[in-house]
């Protein structure tokens, strides 16, 4: 488990709704509203709970309960690169019918 704290006075993050346009663009829905379950703690919340750290190359979401990364957002001039490894489950919810 990671020894980072990611405490709600830190003023270097921005809560989860930061990667709602990001990832809206890239995968064409509104993503804040999916659950994730963070690898290192194993809670599971939306992602726009995430801490989002977004003063980098790219954006990096953190779990707000034990501060692993749960998710990077990297783009280039050609390609969207998400790496998901610190999440053990995405969970969508699916359109009603």
């Amino acid at each position: 488990m990671s020894t980072t704290t990611v405490g709600a006075d830190d003023p270097h993050w921005v809560d989860g709704n930061a990667l709602a346009g990001p990832l809206g663009e890239i995968m064409g829905a509104d993503l804040t509203v999916a659950d994730l379950t963070c690898a290192g703690c194993r809670m599971t919340r939306p992602l726009a709970a995430m801490r989002v750290f977004d003063r980098a190359p790219g954006l990096v979401a953190r779990c707000p309960g034990c501060g692993d990364v749960v998710m990077r957002l990297v783009r280039t001039t050609a390609r969207a690169l998400v790496d998901l490894r610190g999440s053990l489950v995405v969970s969508l919810p699916l359109p009603r019918v």
